[in-house]
């Protein structure tokens, strides 16, 4: 049997669910939701389950996510409060980074039926 607070996280994207998600050992310790419109991810939601609270994980989501919408030549919108915080702290995503306006924020609530 494994300890699972000693094997390193992992970030995987889940296209088909539009999401990241993060695993520790076989379970899934969290995730980031997103849509993409015009060339930008929109995320818009991101949690860590109860379990693994605590731990940073949030912040190596967000990261690893970020990390590959640049790779893949997207931008990012961070709807979501906590890419958001992330980002003031983290300028190296500045160059890649668009605002939140209304316009993507009406799309987003039709998308997702709000």
């Amino acid at each position: 049997m494994s300890d699972q607070s000693t094997q390193a996280p992992v970030v995987r994207r889940v296209d088909a669910r539009h999401r990241y998600e993060i695993l520790v050992g076989d379970d899934r310790a969290g995730l980031t939701a997103y849509r993409d419109h015009d060339g930008r991810r929109v995320f818009f939601h991101t949690e860590i389950d109860d379990a693994h609270a605590g731990q940073g994980l949030a912040a190596v989501l967000v990261e690893q996510a970020l990390t590959d919408v640049r790779a893949s030549g997207m931008r990012i919108v961070p709807v979501c409060p906590y890419v958001a915080k992330f980002l003031t702290k983290h300028e190296e995503f500045d160059d890649i980074t668009d605002p939140v306006t209304p316009e993507v924020l009406a799309w987003l609530d039709g998308v997702l039926g709000r």
